[in-house]
């Protein structure tokens, strides 16, 4: 289904990561490779705008480290980032330039395009958010089904499988999600789409629509 394609979610001139979609056709795949594609860039960075801190932590020296977090590697935090107070990052984590992660957010197997913030006590795991994404205070993503299989990304046009045991959510670029927000494993939210407060979102959201409830999402209207 073309809405969930790379190229129809992301803007990749917008991340340091680009070359890690090469090849493929949805972001879910390169999941299972982000650890190591971050060993590999990371030794690429140059010296004099990164600073390469414990095991395999490279944090640009423009970006905000608050003393209280908590990064372990692999990870790459980008350019005028700022890792706020008690932000825990995991390992295998990329924070784009200027994003913002905060106040005891945690983040574990992601990628965070440019401008990304979750900024307020959010859970991001195994999920891709594309440029400018914004996840409200409370909303996380919850990245494995209570009977632990493989995840299935719902569609119109029939299941996806994905063969991935933990996937969290692919949002699109400047995706809003409302604070209290559950993104259930295999959610697909297409770019500037708008997710209403305290939903619970499944499956696959298309591109410029307003999330009310389950069942009931409408396209944007022009002003």
């Amino acid at each position: 289904m073309k809405g969930l394609t790379i190229a129809e979610l992301y803007t990749l001139e917008e991340t340091i990561a680009k070359d890690i979609f090469e090849g493929a056709t949805y972001p879910w795949e390169v999941l299972p490779k982000i650890s190591a594609f971050i060993l590999q860039l990371g030794a690429t960075l140059p010296e004099e705008e990164y600073d390469k801190v414990g095991e395999d932590v490279w944090i640009a020296k423009s970006a905000k480290v608050f003393e209280s977090a908590y990064i372990h590697g692999p990870a790459i935090i980008g350019k005028n980032a700022e890792v706020r107070h008690c932000a825990f990052i995991r390992g295998n984590a990329i924070v784009g330039e200027g994003a913002v992660v905060g106040n005891s957010t945690e983040l574990k197997n992601v990628i965070l395009f440019n401008k990304v913030q979750v900024p307020h006590y959010n859970y991001v795991g195994d999920s891709i958010l594309g440029y400018k994404a914004h996840m409200g205070a409370g909303s996380i993503t919850s990245n494995v089904k209570s009977d632990k299989k493989l995840v299935v990304v719902k569609t119109p046009e029939g299941n996806i499988e994905t063969g991935i045991k933990k996937f969290g959510a692919m949002l699109g670029d400047e995706v809003e999600v409302g604070c209290g927000t559950v993104l259930n494993p295999g959610s697909v939210v297409g770019g500037h789409t708008n997710i209403y407060p305290l939903s619970s979102v499944r499956g696959y959201v298309s591109a410029n629509s307003i999330y009310k409830k389950q069942g009931e999402v409408v396209e944007k209207q022009e002003d």
